[in-house]
């Protein structure tokens, strides 16, 4: 595992960090799986781990602390989220600070995660949704300032609605916050024209989230991929967006370099671009944990590849089913 450091916070991560939204709100987790993989990642040098109430509740940062506990020994990094007051995901251009982030809210949410943790503080504290408008009603700045100055927290964050980078790149600017959360894979490679220059120019962190397009990426869904309806995949995955992504993602097989799969060739894509610190895909399985975290041993994709996959960027825009 290689390791980078984290913006302003001068933290070193695992440049694979783990992503826990899946073992609390994706259909087909097994909790003994869950811990055997997360012990499987730390055993392999992972530290970074990305977790918020809104998984499962409290559940996925329950499921953290125990890991934070069972390894004393180690320095693993805990990153978690404050769910907006309205339950609305993505935040819309409309949302205000009162409804979605004010004072109060931003406390007690704070304190349940810690409590849900078991734990007396977090490393990193993100606002599960952000809009650039709330700069100029900084009441939810000082409010995290205040628990951070308590020491419940040791750094700031925010996590950028679905395809649109541009909307934390003022954020990013002001000087408040320390870390940003954005899809960056393949085809959302957005980023790279106004967030990722300001983050390096602000010495802001990055975490890169959705390697694998929701499952795309990995080149395994097909156009009759199904899932419960109780899964979140269920929503996102409609046919058009379905059919989609899988055309795409088959016009990318020609370019996977033999004896490597389209997933390790999109995780490795993530973990060319030196301004992300760490990506933080999604695994529940051991045989996912081994394959990802051996990514970082492999390197960045050559400079040929990286040109030509370049060309698969995919221009998207928000839309109903695009939570």
């Amino acid at each position: 595992m290689k390791y980078r450091r984290f913006g302003r916070t001068n933290w070193q991560v695992s440049e694979v960090g783990y992503g826990m939204w899946g073992m609390a709100g994706w259909t087909g987790s097994d909790l003994d799986e869950v811990n055997r993989a997360l012990r499987r990642s730390v055993e392999l040098g992972c530290n970074f781990f990305d977790t918020a109430w809104g998984y499962g509740a409290g559940k996925s940062e329950a499921i953290l602390g125990q890991l934070v506990r069972d390894f004393p020994d180690r320095k693993l990094y805990t990153a978690s989220k404050v769910p907006p007051q309205n339950f609305q995901w993505p935040s819309r251009r409309d949302y205000t600070v009162d409804d979605c982030f004010p004072p109060a809210h931003l406390e007690k949410y704070v304190t349940d995660s810690l409590s849900n943790t078991g734990l007396t503080s977090l490393d990193l504290m993100q606002l599960h949704t952000w809009e650039d408008s709330w700069l100029r009603d900084d009441r939810w700045y000082h409010k995290l300032a205040d628990l951070k100055s308590q020491g419940l927290f040791h750094a700031i964050g925010i996590s950028l609605n679905r395809w649109e980078p541009w909307n934390g790149i003022a954020a990013v600017e002001s000087g408040l916050i320390d870390v940003v959360q954005v899809i960056y894979n393949i085809f959302d490679q957005n980023p790279l024209d106004e967030l990722f220059p300001a983050c390096r120019k602000h010495d802001v962190g990055v975490i890169a989230r959705v390697p694998f397009d929701e499952g795309t990426l990995t080149g395994t869904l097909t156009k009759s991929s199904t899932w419960p309806k109780e899964d979140w995949r269920s929503t996102y995955f409609v046919p058009d967006n379905l059919n989609a992504s899988v055309d795409r993602a088959e016009a990318l097989r020609p370019l996977v370099p033999a004896g490597m799969t389209m997933a390790e060739m999109a995780l490795r894509f993530t973990l060319s671009e030196s301004t992300v610190g760490t990506v933080i895909p999604g695994m529940r399985s051991v045989r996912n944990v081994e394959a990802n975290m051996a990514a970082s041993d492999a390197g960045p994709l050559d400079a040929a590849l990286l040109e030509k996959l370049a060309l698969h960027r995919w221009e998207r825009h928000p839309t109903s089913w695009s939570q």
